[in-house]
């Protein structure tokens, strides 16, 4: 098989692969894991090409808008630093290497006008999609399949730009801009869901961190008022323009409660499974019909504390249990960094490469 029908048949739960599909989270590590691959392998491709993995991913081209986002902190003293995304949101680097969002250009307002007045970005322009289209027939012609990326789809997006202590204030006493600001998110994801799938891309990947690891942040009441028909809608417009597009969500945290809701949402296949805060047997036996799943190997628990041989049963149990029957696509639950040893890293792609159904 090439890469790219051993993913699809996994995730449509076709028949069963000649082995489990993997790749690593987003294809690549953290900075400075990034150097210690540079320096351990030599070499000069990226880890998607260097491993082999059976995914690819696009994003949209660059945009020809130029906002200056300061002006929606005129009031505050900003870091040297600072740089602001298309949405507006600016960060300052860490050693960590995780960004530190500290400045959300929807905080100070008041009014939907304002919201809607906003000047939001254009990633749902037609013209940021065609090297999209391009290098997704190219991956696919090299047997991969194809993910178009559509993370921090709503919720996230939603508190970045709002600040979360104020868009959780929000979803509970001021739901008309709670609202207006979902609304404007969302049409702009339904631009990019059909821009992806006009693309041909084989997965469009949803993503939305809105549990903990001890479960929802919100009432499913919330949940259901504010996201899940939006997700709905954004779903329904990919699989319009190609009802064949795999629908991913990414979750982290313990998402075991929500699982129905994204279902009915039009979710066919649920990342990333973290196993230190969730039944990943319970949730096999419950859904393996209804949903296929995308990682399963933890970045709290075996990756970073186990020996290679502990990282090689775990990958080895967990294609077992979760892809014996199809409907697997093997993956560490997050992005690797420099806490996990290299060793591991190694151990689980060998193990990741060479298991076999």
């Amino acid at each position: 098989m090439t890469s790219r029908e051993r993913v699809l048949t996994a995730l449509k739960r076709e028949g069963i692969p000649d082995k489990t599909p993997f790749e690593i989270s987003w294809g690549s590590f953290t900075p400075r894991l990034m150097k210690t691959y540079r320096e351990k392998t030599g070499s000069e491709l990226s880890p998607e090409e260097f491993y082999n993995f059976d995914t690819r991913f696009v994003l949209p081209g660059p945009t020809r808008i130029k906002t200056d986002f300061t002006q929606f902190f005129a009031t505050e003293n900003l870091y040297d630093n600072v740089s602001f995304d298309e949405w507006g949101i600016g960060s300052v680097p860490t050693r960590y290497e995780i960004p530190d969002y500290k400045y959300h250009p929807l905080k100070m307002m008041t009014t939907v006008n304002e919201v809607n007045e906003y000047p939001w970005p254009d990633f749902g322009e037609a013209y940021r999609y065609d090297e999209v289209a391009t290098k997704t027939r190219e991956y696919q012609e090299r047997g991969y399949a194809v993910c178009g990326e559509l993370y921090q789809t709503i919720f996230e997006t939603a508190w970045l730009m709002r600040d979360m202590q104020d868009f959780m204030q929000d979803l509970l006493l001021n739901e008309e801009l709670a609202h207006a600001i979902c609304e404007n998110i969302m049409q702009i994801r339904v631009k990019q869901a059909q821009n992806f799938a006009k693309a041909g891309v084989d997965i469009l990947r949803l993503g939305d961190d809105m549990v903990s690891q001890q479960g929802l942040m919100m009432s499913k009441e919330t949940y259901r008022a504010f996201f899940k028909p939006r997700i709905k809608t954004i779903v329904d417009a990919a699989k319009e323009v190609n009802p064949d597009i795999i629908i991913f969500m990414h979750c982290c945290g313990k998402v075991e409660e929500i699982i129905d809701d994204f279902i009915e949402a039009g979710v066919e296949v649920l990342n990333p499974l973290q196993p230190e805060c969730n039944d990943l047997e319970m949730i096999h036996s419950k859904y393996k019909d209804r949903l296929s799943f995308w990682g399963g190997i933890g970045v709290q628990s075996v990756l970073p504390q186990g020996t290679p041989e502990d990282v090689k049963t775990k990958v080895l149990e967990t294609a077992e249990m979760l892809g014996k029957e199809g409907g697997l696509l093997l993956a560490p639950a997050h992005i690797l960094d420099p806490a996990i040893p290299w060793e591991n890293i190694e151990a689980y792609i060998s193990a990741a490469t060479n298991n076999f159904t």
